[in-house]
């Protein structure tokens, strides 16, 4: 207990938790805040988030490029970004829009978004510093608690508002207070921890692009990212149209992401014993076999599709574990610009979610799906095999992947 306590990773787990807090409240509860207080219509929040996403996932490598000309000056750009992100969270949830409530909204989420990521790349670049420091086996120690921690903030972030509504009227407003406590907290844990003296590099997007290893590590990356987003996209509307049981919505997401974060230590220590490629390996296996099944499903069948859940869910703790610890271990290897590395791995990563957006929403309304209302058989049908089969398939691409990428100097 000494050792992790001098070596400080609870601040990186903290820090993490702090992060991940952010993302799901954005994703679930904004759009129907704003409709619901203010009456934005659906269809233009739609419109809306999918821009924003589309400029969150250009800006990544430029907010990479970005930390690594300010890296002499880290620790207070980072202290600014955590503050700015705190207040736009604030403004977001509990400030009343003192202009056109969309302008508002498009506003504080350019905010969030950008000091989200910004805050994120440096995030993951000051860890492959942090792993050298750690000796044999650094960047996976690393990995276990800061992506335990990240999991554990997504859980507390799903949980709050319906804890808070319990006690409050305004529950969000409550959530976005503490949030930016919390937030201050892990940026005060995390100020002793940053690097100032991050090597520039003029060519650093092209001198990771330009290893093999990378490139394959990335493509695994953005192929093992695919299925989540397709899942993610569509988990709602499943539960609500497939299983009809829409109120198990939030218990189901709690408990995926509770089987992620308490696998995800596991991961790690099977890593350490069966190497990376092996267990990488098995959790793609375990997350195909899991989502097969949703196949069999019918309405009602809410036990069975938690079981799912647990699955899947342990399966994606490997992915946010293992995955990034991979990618740090090489960018360390050929040591390349940690930030721009991580700039690409963020594009790569939410270039998936945007892409599953535009691709699978219409092509269910094209099928006839239509959100809170009764479906055909057709239409559930298509629903259902893109919920199951389109991220087996996608699986079965990142396993052939991996298995053509030579992880031993990564």
């Amino acid at each position: 207990m000494t050792t992790v306590v001098s070596e400080r990773l609870w601040a990186y787990a903290l820090f993490a938790g702090a992060l991940s807090s952010a993302g799901v409240p954005l994703y679930l509860y904004a759009p129907k805040f704003y409709f619901d207080n203010y009456g934005v219509g659906l269809a233009t929040l739609g419109v809306a988030l999918f821009c924003l996403r589309l400029l969150d996932v250009v800006q990544d490598p430029l907010l990479g490029r970005l930390s690594t000309v300010f890296s002499s000056r880290r620790p207070s750009v980072l202290c600014v970004a955590a503050f700015v992100l705190s207040s736009a969270m604030i403004g977001l949830f509990a400030v009343e829009p003192p202009v056109a409530p969309l302008l508002w909204f498009v506003l504080m989420l350019t905010l969030v978004f950008s000091t989200f990521s910004f805050l994120t790349i440096n995030f993951y670049a000051q860890g492959v510093a942090k792993a050298k420091r750690l000796g044999p086996a650094g960047h996976l120690r690393l990995a276990r608690w800061r992506e335990t921690g990240g999991l554990i903030g997504i859980c507390v972030a799903s949980a709050s508002p319906a804890v808070f509504a319990a006690v409050s009227s305004v529950p969000f407003a409550m959530f976005a207070g503490v949030f930016a406590a919390m937030t201050c907290m892990a940026a005060l844990a995390m100020a002793g921890e940053w690097d100032r003296d991050m090597i520039r590099q003029p060519q650093a997007f092209a001198h990771v692009l330009r290893d093999r290893t990378a490139r394959q590590i990335l493509l695994i990356g953005l192929v093992n990212a695919a299925p989540v987003a397709v899942t993610s996209t569509l988990f709602l509307f499943y539960v609500e149209s497939r299983l009809t049981a829409p109120d198990a919505a939030g218990p189901l997401l709690l408990l995926f992401f509770m089987s992620a974060a308490l696998a995800a230590p596991l991961w790690t220590f099977l890593a350490e014993r069966f190497g990376l490629k092996r267990v990488l390996r098995a959790a793609m296996g375990l997350a195909i076999f899991s989502l097969f099944w949703v196949l069999f499903l019918n309405s009602g069948d809410v036990i069975a599709f938690g079981v799912i859940c647990v699955l899947s869910g342990a399966a994606v703790g490997a992915d946010m574990t293992l995955i990034p610890a991979v990618f740090a271990q090489r960018i360390a290897h050929i040591g390349a610009s940690t930030t721009d590395g991580f700039g690409l791995w963020s594009f790569v990563s939410k270039f998936s979610l945007a892409v599953a957006a535009v691709i699978l929403l219409p092509s269910l309304e094209f099928a006839g799906f239509r959100s809170g209302q009764e479906n055909s058989a057709a239409a559930l049908g298509v629903l259902t095999w893109t919920y199951a089969l389109v991220p087996c398939a996608l699986k079965l691409l990142a396993i052939a992947v991996l298995q053509r990428t030579d992880l031993r100097e990564s």
